[in-house]
């Protein structure tokens, strides 16, 4: 038996970095996509987009809140010992640095756009035949759908919605006073117009340099001294309270209209010298200095998520590439019997979403089919899986559907489905009281010969047939009796009077989790002091829980060897002597969002292998119901180790975290690996049938009539 070391952690602010600016941090890296420079042009122009999508969210809830805080005299520090104001003056300082950097990627981005006759053009230096089409454009077409609003004694500051862009306009009349209007940029219209042209060059111009030129047309009898874009971004934080609330559908419903009008936490703005405007919207809006962005560009590059949508523009974008059938199905007529004769594994994008859509597609016109139960935390617009619940439900099935109404952005959506899937006669539930369910699970109850058989799906990822093809997301299909004694008892804790019950499998967040993690974490430290080996390997989107980190330095103390691949948030501080120097960190940001959850312990050589649908977060270990069940078929084992091993080799997308928290690049020398493009080859090696449903493929034995 080997000594066993004393390791003892103290809770010290030098182990731990701010969450908010670990955030930044990573939305850096996504900005760093941009500058790519073999990257094709609109996939640049894509990360510019996210990036500032990402920081409107971030200001809306994060810094949003800590000025809540602040306001409320909150005094608390964070596990860093920064304050509430420390950290807004930290996020104040790097956001404007984050913000500079995207304009300068932006200006070079269309410097190499204009090589290849793209433009953005300033309409004063169109020709006159554009000039002219613009012009009508404008009356025709923006000129009947604008409102301009003045603002004076008589006319207050109108009300101007999150995220809305709008034009400041100072005016005067000969011998008269300065005066003010706003001008909001109509979102019903294309942001990106445009220009006919002479089929060589492609021109292009924003609308709100199209209503800032041609505005004199609405006010007559003054003269246009200054026009100024300018954006508000509010606090959107929904404050619902559940315990109080009778109806929680029509409490979120009510909560969604507040978030509209929330406190300005940001304004950006164009570049200007005209002091009366910025001091115009600093007073009407009641905006700190610090919180004020000068743009030198178009505000709310948002808008090149659409501008691809532009036809003939495909040379400039990635190669598709389409998932392929997963290898385990390939052949396969019907999907119960594969998943009875042994467990199946998804990995997307890689390989395609479409089996778990035909799962329910199949279970709602299969006569066998009992009951279908599913929890919903994010689907997209025209979801193929809610309507095949509406119509599992509408076929005689029990239907049971938890919709998570507090999914954050979704909440709105989320709402018209579970009205459409009640309408439809599925049992909607939403949830516990104070918990989101972020879990993923359906399980499928058959009446077949031998008895009642369970099918179960159980994913790191929503169940979204969009974003399955950008996220990486893995997926487990088993009938193994355990599993669906699990499920079953899982979805009578959501719907019903029910304690806890013993699980045979799952561990269920909050009821255990945080618990398992730091036994499985004690368990390579016991191997460690045995004289064994200690391993740990975690993916997952956020490490935050200073709980668990300090578990983690506890392991590193004691000599576990532990790699966290960790795409955002990371407190944690690796490589510090004597506590986390057997930590790595590295994040790996590519084209596809790294979104799957994944834990290895190589628990004295008897490996063991989780999937979850949460990160290591205290909001997902205290306040979220979530799942976390182990892999247990030797070949997934396998094959997970792979993709971990690939992960950990990627040399081009990763970045390592240093001790001081900054992320730089790895080292790039030796072969060349991108584990996304890698898993993309595996996958078409694997399987090249084609990306089809279960209309053409599987066998339509239960095909109802009409």
């Amino acid at each position: 038996m080997a000594n066993v070391k004393s390791c003892e952690i103290h809770d010290d602010a030098d182990y731990f970095f701010n969450r908010e600016l670990s955030w930044l941090k990573f939305n850096r890296r996504v900005l760093g996509e941009a500058d790519v420079k073999h990257k094709p042009l609109l996939e640049r122009l894509t990360f510019l987009a996210i990036t500032s999508s990402n920081l409107d969210e971030f200001f809306m809830i994060r810094v949003a809140g800590l000025k809540h805080q602040l306001e409320s005299g909150v005094n608390k520090v964070d596990a860093a010992g920064l304050s509430v104001r420390q950290q807004l003056v930290c996020i104040t300082e790097d956001a404007h640095e984050l913000v500079k950097l995207e304009y300068r990627y932006l200006k070079n981005i269309k410097a190499e756009m204009e090589k290849v006759d793209i433009c953005f053009c300033d309409i004063a230096g169109l020709d006159e035949g554009m000039q002219e089409w613009i012009e009508n454009f404008f009356k025709n077409t923006i000129f009947p759908v604008i409102t301009p609003m003045a603002v004076d004694a008589g006319h207050p500051f109108p009300f101007l919605a999150n995220r809305s862009l709008n034009l400041a306009v100072l005016l005067c009349r000969e011998k008269g006073d300065d005066c003010a209007a706003v001008i909001p940029v109509p979102a019903v219209l294309p942001r990106i117009v445009e220009a006919p042209g002479n089929g060589v060059k492609r021109q292009f111009v924003f609308l709100e340099d199209i209503i800032k030129h041609y505005c004199g047309h609405m006010f007559h009898g003054y003269t246009i001294k200054d026009v100024v874009p300018f954006r508000i971004t509010r606090n959107a934080d929904l404050s619902i309270d559940e315990e109080d609330a009778e109806d929680l559908l029509a409490e979120i419903e009510k909560s969604l209209r507040q978030r509209k009008r929330g406190q300005a936490v940001r304004l950006e703005i164009g570049k200007s010298s005209n002091r009366p405007l910025r001091e115009l919207l600093v007073c009407n809006l009641n905006i700190d200095e610090q919180d004020i962005y000068e743009i030198p560009g178009p505000l709310d590059i948002t808008c090149f998520f659409k501008f691809s949508d532009f036809s003939g523009l495909g040379h400039l974008k990635h190669t598709p590439v389409s998932p392929q059938t997963p290898q385990e199905l390939i052949g396969v007529t019907d999907l119960f019997d594969a998943i009875r004769e042994r467990d199946i594994l998804l990995h997307h994008p890689y390989e395609s979403f479409q089996p778990v859509t035909d799962f329910v597609l199949q279970a709602a016109d299969d006569p066998q089919v009992l009951a279908i139960k599913q929890t919903l935390y994010r689907v997209s617009g025209n979801s193929p899986i809610v309507r095949a619940l509406a119509q599992a439900a509408e076929n005689g099935k029990q239907v049971t559907v938890l919709v998570e109404l507090k999914a954050r952005f979704d909440e709105e959506n989320n709402i018209i489905w579970a009205k459409r899937l009640e309408e439809a006669g599925c049992h909607v539930i939403y949830g516990l009281v104070g918990l989101k369910t972020h879990a993923k699970m359906i399980l499928v109850v058959r009446q077949e010969q031998a008895g009642i058989k369970r099918y179960v799906h159980m994913g790191t990822g929503n169940y979204n047939d969009t974003t399955a093809k950008i996220y990486t997301d893995m997926g487990l299909f088993t009938a193994n009796d355990q599993f669906g004694a699990d499920a079953s008892a899982f979805f009578n804790l959501l719907s019903g009077y029910s304690d806890p019950p013993v699980w045979n499998k799952i561990v269920v967040a909050p009821l255990g989790l945080r618990e398992k993690i730091k036994e499985l974490i004690d368990r390579e430290i016991a191997f460690v002091n045995a004289g064994k080996s200690g391993r740990i390997i975690a993916k997952m989107n956020s490490l935050v829980d200073k709980d668990i980190v300090l578990k983690l330095y506890e392991a590193s103390c004691h000599g576990v060897k532990i790699d966290l691949i960790v795409r955002g948030i990371c407190v944690l501080r690796p490589g510090v002597p004597e506590v986390s120097e057997n930590i790595s960190v590295r994040s790996i940001v590519g084209r596809f969002l790294e979104h799957h959850r994944i834990f290895y312990f190589g628990n004295g050589g008897d490996e063991r292998i989780f999937l979850s649908s949460a990160d290591w977060m205290p909001r997902n270990l205290n306040e979220r119901v979530e799942l976390f069940f182990p892999i247990e078929d030797s070949g997934h084992i396998v094959r997970i180790k792979r993709i971990l091993d690939m992960t950990l080799s990627d040399n081009q997308k990763a970045y390592s975290m240093r001790k001081d928290g900054t992320y730089r690049r790895v080292d790039k020398r030796g072969k060349a690996i991108t584990c996304q493009m890698e898993f993309f080859a595996q996958a078409q090696k694997n399987g090249q049938e084609p990306d089809i449903s279960i209309e053409q493929r599987f066998t339509p034995l239960y095909r109802r009539v009409e």
